[in-house]
């Protein structure tokens, strides 16, 4: 029995017909607690009214975030890796997490971001459900509205890659484990069997395609599909990772789409000053490009605890709380990059920077 949670990640243009599942998801939750990540921003960003139309007691506002900051693919590190471990300290925990990505995210770097160690033990990809138009399709187009998507692609300044719509179709398609023909009573049969066949040409083997309407499926057919997706990136690569692998450059230089992941953990003593602790993390950080760094730091002569998140070279430091008798003063720091990690080097060079 895997004990850890599941969670559904629902990819699609705008307008095809992603909130409508959740909605539907959210509407067959039957005693099920669910947590919601949402990923819609800018003037199309899903507002609070999706649970409130849950019906049931184990849905509360509480469960939904929404993560406005841009495209989740292009800020894997600085909001969803956080948000999924806010939502692992919750008592109790989700039974389900249900993402609805923007429709303008490379799903690829996002299921590989559930190989982070922080919550690899914790969290898989139960399935990466694609939701294609089937009316917009049957007429040569990718989405309803394909000028709202491009104004949707100009408003997100963190946007950092520019997948034209075919290809990043694509992408979503070959991710998929489940492939929801949405708005499949608007077209036509005939035309429809064509939709279906031009669509199966990108699919994986074994990959469903199912016609929906209005977003109503069977939830034994939506969640515990238990595809476990992180662990098989090789037949999900995007375009731009399968030019990289044909030209034999094994490592894309995109941080978030690292495949393999180290992390370790350093206990220092207090520090001079917290100017000592961000140079000495920023130094680190940029010699051996070091994804993400995190912890509490001792400043000497502060009473409170100085919280530190780096991302990248980019440093956030704030004071928490109060030290308590019972805790051990000191800096305890998590070290998390691309395996493997000079750890003794790492170690050592903030110790002679700190000590």
């Amino acid at each position: 029995m895997n004990s850890k949670i599941p969670a559904t990640v629902i990819t699609g243009f705008l307008g095809a017909g992603k909130t409508t599942l959740v909605r539907h998801v959210l509407n067959n939750a039957k005693g099920k607690r669910i947590a919601l990540i949402i990923n819609e921003f800018g003037d199309v960003g899903v507002d609070r009214d999706v649970l409130k139309g849950c019906g049931d007691e184990a849905c509360d506002e509480t469960d939904m975030v929404e993560l406005a900051n841009g495209c989740i693919c292009c800020t894997v590190a600085e909001d969803f890796i956080p948000t999924i471990t806010q939502l692992l300290a919750r008592d109790p925990r989700p039974d389900h997490i249900v993402i609805e990505t923007s429709g303008l995210a490379l799903p690829q770097p996002l299921v590989r971001a559930f190989n982070w160690p922080e919550i690899k033990a914790d969290v898989t990809v139960d399935g990466v459900v694609t939701v294609a138009d089937a009316s917009a399709l049957a007429e040569g187009r990718f989405a309803s509205d394909e000028k709202a998507v491009d104004a949707q692609r100009q408003s997100d300044e963190m946007l950092d890659h520019d997948t034209p719509m075919g290809e990043l179709f694509e992408d979503q398609l070959v991710c998929a484990d489940l492939i929801l023909l949405n708005k499949s009573d608007l077209v036509e049969e005939d035309k429809l069997n064509e939709v279906e066949a031009e669509l199966r040409k990108h699919l994986r083997d074994g990959v469903k395609l199912v016609r929906t309407q209005k977003g109503e499926i069977n939830m034994a057919a939506l969640l515990g599909i238990e595809s476990e997706s992180e662990l098989d990136m090789e037949g999900r690569m995007s375009h731009h990772e399968r030019h990289h692998a044909a030209e034999g450059d094994g490592h894309h230089h995109h941080n978030h789409e690292h495949d393999d992941f180290d992390s370790f953990s350093i206990f220092l003593p207090e520090v001079a000053s917290k100017k000592h602790l961000n140079d000495a993390v920023e130094s680190v950080i940029r010699k051996h490009d070091i994804l993400r760094l995190k912890g509490f730091a001792a400043i000497k002569d502060a009473p409170a605890r100085l919280s530190l998140q780096a991302v990248g070279p980019r440093i956030d430091t704030y004071f928490d709380r109060p030290w308590n008798e019972a805790d051990k003063r000191g800096t305890s720091l998590v070290v998390i990059g691309q395996a493997p990690l000079n750890r003794d080097q790492i170690t050592a060079e903030l110790q002679a920077a700190l000590g």
